[in-house]
């Protein structure tokens, strides 16, 4: 806010650029304007910084994997989570803390974790990051 107030005609193109994003941008430009953007701490929908990290260690893989099984370790991810999310809210630890203006073992952080994790790990793997939450969401109810 304050960068805005002071160089606001660095901060307006910025801001447009980040307007400009949809789902059919491609993934390499959407990356460069998602991390010009959060260098001038504009908040985006996918952290580039994650999504530098993620794709980086594939390449450090053993050789016989393949983005296919990349993926698929993803999604069993997701389902692992939704599995476990039944287990963590009936723990003892899942309990608000006034004190803390939080739970104990900080599940409040759980729902934004998932989300940037997952488009992350989608936007590596060039998939569409609202599919996949729906599915997560799903497997989460049952």
């Amino acid at each position: 806010q304050v960068f805005s107030q002071h160089c606001p005609f660095l901060m307006g193109p910025i801001e447009c650029l980040t307007d400009v994003v949809t789902p059919d941008t491609d993934i390499q430009v959407t990356l460069s304007i998602f991390e010009v953007a959060s260098a001038a701490g504009i908040p985006c929908e996918v952290d580039p910084a994650l999504v530098n990290v993620l794709g980086g260690t594939r390449t450090g893989m053993e050789e016989g994997s393949s983005p296919e099984e990349d993926y698929k370790v993803s999604c069993l991810l997701l389902v692992f989570v939704a599995v476990t999310l039944p287990l963590m809210a009936a723990d003892p630890a899942s309990l608000y803390n006034p004190e803390l203006d939080g739970y104990n073992n900080n599940l409040h952080c759980l729902a934004k974790a998932i989300v940037q994790v997952s488009a992350a790990l989608f936007t590596v793997h060039n998939k569409n990051i609202e599919t996949h939450l729906k599915e997560f969401l799903l497997v989460s109810a049952l």
